[in-house]
């Protein structure tokens, strides 16, 4: 018979140690308000390792009515390796008063009325800049019209346009500021405010965590302006991730059971450490108990790219995924094909290569490579962990805008035309076409598209011109401009003759 062996002892040793670093000082540092509550965990685990085993605590259990079931003496400790939660007032008190109140006016769907709606936030940094939903500052745009003699805005000639604040955001303190809309994005329902006035500069700024670390069952805590609420608070636990509800490419959210309601939007979802790790976005109307939040890791990497545009610009590799059956989903994606002058031709990704982290993050599917490279600005330079050749590579890419739908077709680096190895995308100008521009139908080639880092672009082409001749030859339509550029030398110049708008001139391409 294989004997059994209790590793408790040793369970005890490693935990004490444990304890004692985290209960010891750390010199010079600030004393986290969560510093005690944590400790206070470190201890009750302490002292669960260090009883005895349960075969000593577990009593037989006792029959119930008719031994239709079974019960545990009173005094039963509890199951094993699992510890009840205790009080979550610690956490809350050192949290919450990086939790804001937002109001936004607007123009109402009557004229001259306006709309007020309220939301949640969290404040990001401590001179002001606070993080919420796109829905929930959306509707304060423009000066509010107000109707004369309403008592609000006199005046004698009816309506009159006047400045209001759009948004004003109110700390768990009481103080207010008025605020800006620094960024925002509909597709992630994210965005960035920044708050005027004064005392700026020490604001309750909170701690992100990583989303990418949460497990289903994880405790997790929402504090937001629930129907005018101020700062509810509801717990629950993760009850899913990588939620799809079908809103868009970046379908991708925590499911909690917290409660999350009307006027908790853009209010942050706390885990155990006291980070944020989701944004509170959604629930399903028809349930109870169901909301989702938008997961902190990808706010990370939206935020640098609202700050600095205004807006989601989005970042551009330049490859074809292998999306055919479950490996394109299930495994790290692999590159199926790279197009000529991109970013990632720049890098010398082949086709074949399995793209496995965007900086240092795993990735295991097309959507998931698509989020995380969408999401940063043109012009970053991410770092990209690959496998080929049953080894580990990492290369630096620097993302570029990304181009026109009707632009791609020219960057296969399959087949192609001889318009496309210049990185021109050509169209008829048939009469559909031409008459909306204000151009004579079969006038020329008109240019719909041009390649980023092609040689078009490079000599200066532009999207909306028109070629009219190449190499002195005339044009008139797509075919004519790739039966010249075929009847040439290879490796000369081209000279093409270029109507834009009312000008003509000539731009030479150097192959």
């Amino acid at each position: 018979m294989a004997r059994r062996v209790s590793c408790r002892p040793v369970s005890v040793r490693l935990l004490s140690v444990l304890l004692v670093v985290a209960l010891a000082p750390v010199a010079g540092a600030a004393e986290d308000p969560l510093t005690p509550w944590l400790q206070a965990r470190v201890r009750e685990h302490i002292a669960y390792f260090a009883a005895p085993p349960p075969e000593a605590t577990d009593a037989p259990a006792i029959a119930g009515v008719s031994s239709l079931w079974r019960e545990r003496p009173a005094g039963y400790s509890g199951l094993p390796r699992f510890t009840p939660p205790t009080s979550l007032a610690p956490l809350i008190r050192a949290v919450e008063a990086g939790v804001v109140n937002i109001t936004t006016v607007g123009p109402g769907a009557v004229a001259g009325a306006v709309k007020r709606s309220t939301g949640s936030g969290f404040v990001l940094t401590p001179d002001g800049l606070v993080v919420t939903n796109n829905h929930v500052v959306a509707n304060a745009q423009g000066p509010a019209v107000y109707p004369s003699g309403s008592g609000i805005t006199p005046g004698k000639d009816g309506p009159r346009e006047v400045p209001v604040q759009q948004v004003s955001v109110r700390l768990a303190d009481g103080r207010e500021f008025p605020a800006e809309v620094v960024g925002r994005d509909a597709s992630t329902d994210v965005a960035l405010l920044r708050l005027n006035g004064a005392g700026l500069g020490t604001l309750p700024a909170v701690y992100l965590g990583d989303s990418d670390a949460l497990e289903v069952g994880d405790w997790v805590v929402a504090i937001g302006n629930p129907f005018g609420l101020d700062h509810s608070v509801a717990h629950g636990m993760i009850s899913a991730k990588e939620r799809v509800l079908g809103v868009g490419q970046f379908d991708d959210f925590i499911q909690t059971d917290a409660l999350i309601n009307p006027g908790n939007s853009g209010g942050p979802l706390f885990n155990m450490k006291g980070e944020v790790i989701g944004v509170n976005t959604a629930i399903i109307s028809e349930g109870q108990g169901i909301g989702f939040a938008v997961p902190i890791n990808l706010v990370k990497d939206l935020l640098p790219n609202l700050r600095e545009n205004g807006k989601l610009e989005r970042g551009w590799l330049g490859v074809v995924i292998n999306e055919d059956g479950a490996d394109a989903t299930a495994t790290a994606p692999v590159v199926k094909d790279v197009y000529r002058g991109s970013p990632a031709a720049q890098a010398h990704i082949r086709p074949g290569d399995r793209l496995v982290a965007v900086n240092g993050r795993p990735i295991g599917s097309y959507l998931q490579l698509l989020r995380k490279v969408a999401l940063l600005a043109p012009g970053t330079e991410a770092k990209l962990t690959l496998l080929r050749d049953g080894g580990t590579q990492e290369v630096s890419v620097r993302l570029v805008a990304r181009p026109a739908q009707e632009a791609t077709e020219g960057l296969s680096s399959r087949g192609g035309s001889s318009a496309n190895d210049l990185g021109l995308v050509l169209r008829d100008l048939t009469p559909e076409v031409a008459a909306p521009l204000g151009y004579e139908s079969f006038l020329g080639a008109l240019v719909s598209g041009v390649v980023p880092r092609s040689p078009a672009e490079q000599a200066g082409l532009l999207a909306g011109d028109v070629v009219m001749e190449v190499n002195r030859r005339r044009v008139k339509d797509a075919a004519g401009v790739k039966a010249a550029l075929e009847r040439g030398s290879a490796g000369a110049s081209i000279l093409l003759r270029v109507q834009r708008g009312d000008a003509l001139q000539y731009i030479a391409i150097a192959r």
